[in-house]
């Protein structure tokens, strides 16, 4: 597959999207039209979120010279806030006799223009480029074992001897994150499935891959029949008229809502997430990201007890300066600091503004006031950003943070929890370093999308880095729980009962966080 439904599902949850609904769809030529390629020997498959169809994908494998090509094209067409949206999915996979990788380029399109990953196989390494429509950037990783995708996988395990019991160790590669981790397949029964009405003996699967388990049934020719993740997602194999008729049931709305939200348990809500400076939260099922150093840092406590402290940063540095943070300057995938038009529109952005503090804040409400608000499904690119000017937390972060670079302010993303509307939902925001004459610096959580010098205290940080990075995320959706333990506003608000008693804010010397226009959700 292009993309598993564990890793799509949860790549949507992640990203804080609210699905509104599924567009309805009577008409199935708009959306398969441009398919002519597949033939009779072609795999067609629909795409389910808690029962209701949210799109579809074929997939067909042809013999070519000592090896095979799998072909892949998926549809996603959806309605975020109120948005009607199509995004397209595309691979080529080139194996050997064996399945085994050779290359491949693996493509998603928004409806703003393709952003694709390309990737050659030579021994242990892995030569990447990454192609949007303004250029070519290229990487070279080293990998410890050949890597596999998940569009080769089932072909390598039949190819290699299916039997119950069996269990096979891989590494997966997913283009779509850039990650590359261990996982597990093991064959754990027989089943028959009936399709179409018609019995058909599978095997099935049961797999294990960065926190998350899924199950599969496939033939012994390897195609797959069924696939589920624990996040309510699931690939049925269907004929080409079944899979590509599309229904819009509201129920859809619902069910992703709650994926991508964590109701805190508190007697004492949050009224004013803009006039939170200090949050004090326990949160638990959080697996390993707790253990990791992201949670820590710019503002951010852990204390004993799973319990997390968010403190708003005061604009004066106060810690000697981070010999790391020069480190952030650098150009990265998708995050084209060095890219010609990126570097002039930061520069534009900061004209005649001195000092690294007014220089981020001044990107802040630039970066804020450039993009055109609307909620994407797409692998945010800085360049493809500045082109398009659209996006979401993830746009506006990615374009932030790039032009941050560009303007020599180091800059990263971060990734967690924000708080709207009675619960804590995923978001992508920013940290930048910014240092004063004295020689001390300071790294701020600021956040471009809700226009915010320096971001709020509702701002839980739980991952620092990119789409690889992030995909540590996945496991802990749907599992975390958050209980609200301390809550205290800025100077001038409403007092807030914390405990059994009442805090007096008068005497905090924090700055009032600055926010207009809406998030990913409409904050």
């Amino acid at each position: 597959m292009i993309t598993t439904p564990l890793i799509l599902g949860a790549w949507l949850a992640q990203m804080g999207f609210l699905l509104r609904a599924v567009e309805r769809e009577t008409g199935r030529a708009s959306l398969a039209a441009d398919l002519p390629r597949y033939g009779s020997s072609a795999q067609w498959r629909g795409i389910y979120l808690r029962g209701e169809k949210i799109g579809f994908s074929v997939t067909q494998t042809s013999p070519v010279a000592d090896g095979y090509e799998i072909e892949e094209d998926g549809r996603l067409r959806m309605s975020l806030l109120g948005m009607s949206t199509v995004t397209k999915l595309r691979s080529i996979v080139l194996v050997d006799r064996a399945f085994g990788l050779r290359s491949f380029s693996c493509s998603l399109d928004p409806g703003t223009g393709p952003v694709e990953v390309r990737g050659r196989v030579e021994g242990q390494r892995l030569q990447l480029s990454f192609r949007t429509a303004r250029g070519t950037r290229e990487e070279t990783r080293t990998l410890a074992t050949r890597p596999t995708l998940s569009a080769n996988l089932t072909h390598q395990i039949v190819a290699a001897g299916l039997a119950v019991g069996k269990r096979f160790d891989i590494a997966l590669f997913d283009p779509m994150t850039l990650t590359n981790a261990p996982a597990t397949v093991e064959v754990v029964g027989r089943e028959v499935l009936f399709v179409g009405g018609l019995p058909l003996p599978t095997y099935r699967l049961r797999s294990h891959f960065i926190g998350l388990d899924a199950t599969m049934w496939i033939t012994e020719t390897g195609e797959v029949v069924r696939e589920e993740s624990p996040l309510g997602m699931v690939i049925l194999k269907e004929d080409a008229q079944q899979a590509t008729l599309l229904g819009a049931p509201g129920a859809a709305r619902a069910d992703l809502l709650e994926i991508a939200s964590v109701v805190p348990r508190s007697k004492f809500p949050i009224p004013d997430p803009t006039a939170v400076v200090r949050l004090r939260i326990r949160l638990d099922g959080a697996g390993t990201l707790l253990a990791r150093p992201d949670v820590s840092g710019a503002g951010q406590t852990l204390l004993p007890g799973n319990t997390l402290e968010v403190r708003v940063a005061t604009l004066k540095a106060t810690q000697p300066l981070d010999p790391d943070a020069r480190g952030y300057l650098a150009p990265e995938p998708f995050l084209e600091s060095d890219d010609p038009a990126v570097r002039a529109e930061a520069a534009k952005a900061i004209a005649g503004v001195e000092g690294a503090a007014l220089r981020a804040e001044k990107l802040v409400r630039y970066v804020h006031a450039l993009i055109e608000k609307r909620p994407t499904i797409s692998l945010p690119s800085a360049a493809e950003v500045l082109r398009t000017r659209v996006g979401d937390c993830n746009e506006h972060t990615v374009l932030y943070v790039a032009m941050a670079r560009a303007a020599g302010i180091p800059a990263r993303i971060a990734v967690g929890l924000v708080y709207l509307l009675g619960a804590f939902h995923y978001h992508a925001w920013a940290e930048a370093y910014v240092e004063d004459p004295a020689g001390r610096g300071q790294w701020l959580p600021v956040d471009p999308t809700l226009n915010q010098f320096p971001a709020d205290a509702t701002h839980i940080r739980l991952v620092r880095g990119g789409l690889e990075q992030q995909a540590a995320l996945v496991a802990s959706i749907g599992k975390i729980k958050i209980e609200t333990l301390d809550v205290q506003l800025r100077p001038g608000s409403e007092r807030v009962l914390v405990g059994r008693e009442r805090t007096d804010m008068s005497a905090l010397d924090i700055p009032l966080p600055r926010r207009s226009g809406t998030t990913c959700w409409g904050r």
